[in-house]
């Protein structure tokens, strides 16, 4: 039984995970909290689903989704989130707001334009399960382990083993060096949010191939959970969002399975966020501000 929860919220912190990390990367290069990765969340899921079902091609709306996600991402950039950051003596939660306002937009334009309905992927692998001794590992969460566990794997190698990942960290510890020594930081800025952005679309769709529905409102508890994960991390700290994802995901099924919630299971994420917080104010991998 335990092993079988463990299953389960490994599956569940694994979207969490996905969702978060590109607002963790923008955030760790921009300093800015983007909610509209959660429009890229469900965004990317829409249209990963025409995809599959024009094509019947998972391979295919994986890849269709996260590219043209990740290059919305680039021109939000260069069109809002740009602008916005140049102007001179600029309050820190214009850039917030601004996300907010996008992310808002996202959700009523997916609606207008597909309908309010619920959409099925109705995907389904040839075995619906697979069973070692007593446990029980549906294929679709095989789907979310392996998929998570490449895209984390190319995540590493980009950001530790590329000129373009180099140019990424110098950028995100100090951008105006970064910028006086050579450092194109467009191009890391940009490589946040195709990254980011993919991410978030890559999860949408295995949201929506998990529970086989998609909603306009589909990105609205990732929006705020996200928040509580990347902060529980540490602000702008990969490693440490994935660490979060899972934790959140783990501390959701074991608490809603053994004990009897007086709260919504989305709020769990927050209450392990102030308990957190309460002992390690800077998040589980954050360093505290030096003064």
């Amino acid at each position: 039984m335990f092993l079988q929860l463990v299953i389960n919220s490994l599956a569940i912190g694994s979207l969490y995970a996905l969702t978060a990390m590109g607002a963790t990367l923008i955030y760790g290069i921009l300093g800015i909290l983007d909610i509209a990765n959660a429009g890229a969340y469900l965004i990317g899921a829409y249209i990963g689903y025409y995809i599959y079902i024009s094509t019947g091609q998972l391979v295919l709306a994986f890849l269709g989704a996260m590219l043209s996600v990740g290059l919305v991402g680039v021109v939000l950039h260069r069109t809002v989130y740009g602008p916005i950051l140049a102007k001179p003596r600029m309050l820190s939660i214009i850039p917030l707001v601004a996300a907010v306002g996008l992310f808002t937009m996202s959700s009523d334009l997916i609606r207008l334009l597909c309908g309010a309905g619920t959409k099925a992927y109705n995907f389904r692998f040839p075995v619906d399960v697979v069973r070692v001794g007593s446990v029980t590992i549906q294929t679709t969460w095989l789907l979310i382990f392996a998929l998570t566990a490449v895209l984390l794997v190319v995540l590493w190698v980009v950001l530790n083993k590329t000129k373009m990942g180099l140019a990424w960290r110098a950028t995100a510890e100090d951008p105006d060096i970064a910028r006086a020594c050579g450092v194109n930081t467009n191009s890391a800025m940009a490589l946040s949010y195709v990254l980011g952005y993919g991410f978030a679309a890559a999860a949408g769709i295995m949201t929506g191939i998990l529970y086989n529905s998609i909603t306009p409102a589909l990105g609205e508890v990732p929006s705020y959970k996200m928040l509580a994960i990347i902060v529980l991390g540490g602000l702008g700290n990969p490693l440490g969002t994935v660490v979060a994802g899972l934790l959140i995901g783990f501390a959701e099924v074991m608490l809603s399975t053994y004990t009897v919630l007086p709260i919504p299971k989305d709020a769990v994420a927050f209450v392990v966020l102030i308990i957190v917080l309460l002992i390690k104010p800077s998040g589980l991998f954050g360093q505290r501000n030096k003064v």
